[in-house]
């Protein structure tokens, strides 16, 4: 099995969709650079760090986009997030059967901030819009720079979130908590809190991801199909009613779990016997735990 972790972008669309029928628009050899990066004497990649196309999965024809973590832990420039919005746009504008979306990213650039923060916000309101013409979009997350920032709302504007253990998802990486707060908010340096409390287990357990995996291309392909199909069958309609109970839900959290100091301490308020045991659960493990209650905060 190959690790998904451990693959590059390019790498991943060519294992997870069906073989040979990734198609890349804008790709290197078109050389869409950011104008901002080589006015200030740093390197530029010739597709800023992100892929898309279209694809075959399981023989249904989506849409797709790779971050490359490898370029700047796939930051979001300009060109970046113009990519994704593109992509969204054209998938609404060709009626594709799904978006698939493999988040990797720290979150905005510091080199071209302004203009990234623009285009995340042109990224959510063109997902939200492909939500809207009733295309399901869906969103991995299993890369090794995990996804924060604006692609963490990003992820969670999605229909789905499909999470390794080994993947990380929260607005704030730890370093800027910590930065920000001090390091008695928030220890960037214990590794082990920096995985319970954003990685894929806690995520899933709060409801802030719909499926749980291994770290393996084929387990994330699997589940992709699986989500894709769930969420068509339940209807990818958007309206203000499905908004405000999601908003419901996250007043709910608050009110549950909001005086937990840790992570543990929201396991064992969900009914977890044995919190400490989580982190080193197998999947299969983790997975016979998780269906034995419902997540906090679920859709």
């Amino acid at each position: 099995m190959s690790s998904y972790l451990e693959l590059t972008a390019r790498e991943c669309l060519a294992r997870l969709f069906d073989a040979g029928s990734f198609e890349e628009f804008l790709p290197p050899s078109a050389r869409v650079v950011s104008p901002h990066l080589g006015q200030l004497d740093a390197p530029v990649a010739f597709d800023d760090g992100v892929a898309v196309g279209r694809a075959q999965l399981a023989g249904q024809p989506v849409f797709c986009a790779a971050q490359e973590g490898g370029f700047m832990g796939g930051a979001v420039g300009e060109v970046h997030g113009a990519k994704l919005t593109g992509l969204l746009r054209r998938a609404v504008l060709e009626k594709a059967a799904a978006v698939v979306l493999l988040l990797e990213s720290g979150g905005v650039r510091l080199h071209e901030a302004n203009a990234g923060l623009i285009a995340v916000s042109e990224v959510m309101r063109a997902l939200l819009d492909a939500r809207a013409a009733g295309i399901p979009v869906i969103a991995l997350v299993g890369g090794s720079n995990g996804c924060f920032g604006g692609m963490g709302i990003v992820a969670r504007c999605a229909n789905a979130v499909v999470m390794s253990e080994e993947g990380r998802l929260a607005m704030s990486g730890p370093e800027v908590i910590e930065t920000a707060s001090g390091v008695e908010e928030f220890d960037s340096r214990d590794r082990a809190l920096v995985w319970r409390t954003t990685g894929g287990k806690h995520r899933y357990l709060m409801g802030d991801c719909q499926a749980i995996v291994p770290d393996e291309v084929q387990a994330f392909r699997m589940a992709a199909i699986a989500a894709i199909a769930r969420t068509s069958a339940a209807g990818v309609e958007l309206s203000l009613a499905a908004l405000e109970a999601e908003q419901d839900l996250l007043s709910e959290r608050i009110a549950r779990f909001g005086g937990c100091a840790d992570p543990l301490d929201a396991w064992r308020e969900l009914g977890i016997p044995d919190p400490g045991a989580v982190p080193m659960m197998e999947a299969d493990a983790f997975a016979a735990l998780a269906a034995s209650f419902t997540p906090g905060g679920a859709r």
